[in-house]
């Protein structure tokens, strides 16, 4: 009995850290996923760089109450779940899952943290259509390079007749 007991205790100091560590966690219920579909999911999760992992709600609810996310409890907190921690880019986990689910039906967004902030599954579905960083920055850069471009053209343009008209 004392061994379960410390074994827990481990569990709960573990989702602690990864809590504290990690800037999302967003929960998700897998249910009637297959072995080869939450393999697959895995997979992509460990090349983000994003932790999934599935424990034990109650071992949950008792890491979240010493960590202070008082919405991880009886109600919402049931059923088969699994926390996805994402620790450099915060929206990767729900972009991963929402795109995920577009493909796997079955599985459902419940809810979420992000950066401390408490968010359920409408918000996690709205923070999971933010493009990536990188995708942000590539936007910037061609808005930034289009007038540039444009300018180039146009000089280009005028050259071009009046060498024609010389």
């Amino acid at each position: 009995m004392r061994k379960a007991l410390e074994v827990k205790s481990l569990v709960v100091s573990e989702i602690v850290e990864k809590l504290n560590n990690s800037s999302s966690a967003v929960v998700v219920d897998y249910k009637g996923l297959t072995v080869a579909e939450v393999t697959e999911l895995r997979k992509v999760m460990r090349e983000a760089g994003v932790d999934y992992k599935v424990y034990k709600n109650t071992l949950v609810r008792r890491a979240a109450q010493e960590v202070g996310i008082e919405q991880f409890n009886d109600e919402l907190l049931v059923g088969t779940n699994a926390i996805a921690f994402g620790y450099e880019d915060p929206v990767a986990p729900a972009r991963i899952l929402k795109k995920f689910i577009e493909t796997h039906p079955k599985m459902k967004l419940k809810m979420g943290v992000v950066e401390g902030e408490f968010y359920d599954e409408a918000k996690i579905m709205e923070l999971a259509n933010i493009p990536s960083r990188e995708e942000l920055i590539a936007k910037l850069l061609g808005s930034l390079k289009a007038p540039v471009s444009n300018f180039v053209y146009l000089v280009d343009a005028i050259a071009k007749k009046q060498e024609e008209e010389a």
